[in-house]
C-alpha cells in the first residue's frame, strides 16, 4: 500500500479500537476524523496530547468531528490508558503496523544512540468526504490540538 496524501481518500481498512470496536475506516465518512498517531501509552508526551484531545473534545464533537487515536499498543493497553485518563474518544490498537504504514508514520528513530522503528507523532485532519485535507508531521504536543482546531473551522467555513 502505498503512502497516503493530502487530497487523496483514507483506505477502506479495518481496525480493532477500545470498547469492543471494530470499524471500518469507511464507516466514519459523513463526519470529519482526526485521526491522531502517537508513539506508546502512558507515556508523558503521550499522554498530553491525549488529555488536550480529551479537554477540546466538545469543540470537536460541535464541529461534527471525532478525534481517534492510534498506537502499536495492544487493546488491554489502550482500556487501561484511555480508562486511567478518561478520553472520551476510542483508541485503535494497529498491531500489525497497517495504518501506521498506510499513513507513513513509522520512521527510524534514535534514542541515546540505539536506532529503533516507532512511530512518528502525526496527526491527519480529514472531511466528511473521508478525504485527507490537512497533515502534521513531528507534531510537538503544546499547541498542537488548538492548531487542528484551528483549520478545521477553517476546512468548514469553506
Amino acid at each position: 500500500m502505498s503512502k497516503i496524501e493530502v487530497g487523496e481518500r483514507i483506505p477502506d481498512l479495518l481496525v480493532q479500537a477500545t470498547d469492543d470496536q471494530s470499524f471500518s475506516l469507511s464507516e466514519l465518512r459523513g463526519r470529519n476524523v482526526v485521526l491522531y498517531f502517537y508513539p506508546k501509552d502512558n507515556t508523558p508526551g503521550c499522554t498530553t496530547e491525549g488529555q488536550d484531545f480529551r479537554d477540546h473534545y466538545e469543540e470537536f464533537e460541535k464541529l461534527n468531528t471525532i478525534v481517534i487515536g492510534v498506537s502499536r499498543d495492544d487493546i488491554a493497553s489502550h482500556e487501561s490508558f484511555k480508562g486511567k485518563h478518561c478520553f472520551p474518544f476510542e483508541l485503535v490498537a494497529d498491531c500489525d503496523g497497517e495504518l501506521c504504514q498506510a499513513f507513513d508514520v513509522i520512521k527510524e528513530k534514535n534514542l541515546y544512540g540505539k536506532k529503533s522503528l516507532g512511530i512518528e507523532r502525526s496527526t491527519f485532519l480529514i472531511d466528511e468526504q473521508g478525504t485527507v485535507r490537512r497533515e502534521y508531521r513531528k507534531v510537538k504536543v503544546d499547541g498542537h490540538v488548538l492548531a487542528v482546531l484551528r483549520d478545521l473551522r477553517e476546512i468548514i467555513a469553506r
